[in-house]
């Protein structure tokens, strides 16, 4: 009988341990990040006077690596390169897009003319608008010219200003989380007590390939002595580590928010379509924070208009900070009409057009899109 009982409890263990693993692989949402050490193998990057970059990168990607893993158990990591071997600017993008990335993030150290220079900054994808990211972006996309065969860059020459047009006439589907995640970085690196160059933007050719919220981190100026010295310090990769990785457990919080948002949004959807009843459906959409109306299914904010009519409008892009009328992105949106925009959270989106339905919207939209692919219709719920 007693052995009866030990039995009888082992397998309720057995069957407790099944549904817990079972339970916990339900609920996790598995998010997968890229990391990518800039340079390596025959390409050393920047050269300082004791370290070489492409050393400093992975490093820091390692050791962020390590440190998400051991933290997050519902998060896979995946490197561009785990050694000192070179990697092709192509093949980083194929190895992010191959393992379906959540989240990608290049890690470079700075260089400059000047050995004063010093501090962080962080990159999203875009037109380059000073001739300082300009550089950056010619430094780091002239890899490729170590490259045997060019072709796969379709012609791009990074040395060109010419080559860097394409970046003009493209709005990344992923700008917001980009800039997001970027800003995160920053703040992190500035609480730290490092200089603060600032979120920028540039053309980046490993970013524009990659199909995820992507950065690329300048960890810091190899070329200023002191600061050189930093980066190669055992104090100060973890240091550099522990910035990147709060940035990103603060970037997964939204994810994980936006996540959830977007599947009760579905279920909120589906709900409406069953129920006929205008006054009980207005009492649905009123207590939503977010609509997605769009056929692309973008999760957007949703401001209240001033009157007592639903309006609808175009967003042609987002941006960090508020931008001044002679902005290119500004001109071009002004082509297509009045242009508005409104401070949702961190960022500000610039709509054009102003419509009663969302049929007579889309006929500029087909247009809109035209200039700004990504762009989108946003509904304007009266504020009652």
């Amino acid at each position: 009988m007693y052995c009866n009982m030990r039995l009888r409890l082992a397998l309720l263990a057995a069957v407790c341990l099944i549904c817990c693993i079972s339970l916990t692989s339900v609920s996790a949402k598995n998010l997968t990040v890229v990391i990518d050490a800039g340079h390596g193998g025959k390409d050393p990057g920047a050269v300082g006077n004791t370290f070489l970059e492409k050393n400093i990168n992975l490093k820091v990607a390692l050791a962020l690596g390590q440190k998400i893993k051991e933290n997050f158990q519902d998060v896979s990591v995946v490197y561009t390169r785990n050694n000192d071997t070179y990697v092709t600017l192509q093949d980083r993008a194929s190895i992010a897009n191959h393992a379906n990335g959540d989240l990608f993030i290049s890690i470079h150290t700075n260089a400059s003319e000047s050995h004063n220079v010093v501090g962080t900054e962080t990159f999203t994808l875009g037109l380059a608008k000073t001739n300082a990211n300009f550089e950056v972006a010619k430094r780091e996309n002239s890899v490729m010219l170590l490259e045997n065969d060019k072709e796969v860059y379709q012609g791009f020459d990074p040395t060109s200003p010419d080559s860097y047009i394409m970046f003009e006439l493209m709005q990344s589907t992923y700008i917001d989380l980009s800039i997001l995640m970027a800003d995160y970085v920053q703040t992190e690196f500035t609480a730290k007590g490092r200089s603060d160059r600032g979120v920028r933007q540039a053309g980046f050719w490993v970013l524009h390939q990659v199909k995820m919220p992507s950065i690329l981190v300048e960890l810091g100026f190899i070329t200023n002595p002191s600061e050189e010295k930093f980066l190669g310090s055992t104090d100060g990769i973890a240091s550099l580590t522990d910035c990147i990785y709060c940035a990103f457990t603060k970037f997964k919080h939204e994810y994980d928010k936006k996540t959830v948002s977007t599947e009760n949004q579905k279920n909120d959807k589906s709900k409406e379509k069953v129920n006929n009843d205008k006054s009980k459906e207005k009492k649905t959409k009123k207590s939503d924070k977010s609509e997605k109306i769009n056929s692309d299914k973008t999760m957007v904010n949703q401001p209240k208009t001033t009157n007592n009519d639903t309006i609808y409008k175009i967003q042609c892009f987002a941006v960090h900070k508020q931008i001044d009328k002679s902005e290119l992105d500004y001109r071009r949106a002004a082509k297509f009409g009045k242009v508005s925009f409104a401070k949702v959270g961190k960022y500000f989106k610039y709509y054009v057009g102003e419509f009663s339905s969302q049929d007579e919207a889309q006929k500029l939209l087909e247009k809109v899109r035209t200039v700004f692919p990504t762009a989108f219709i946003v509904k304007f719920e009266p504020d009652i």
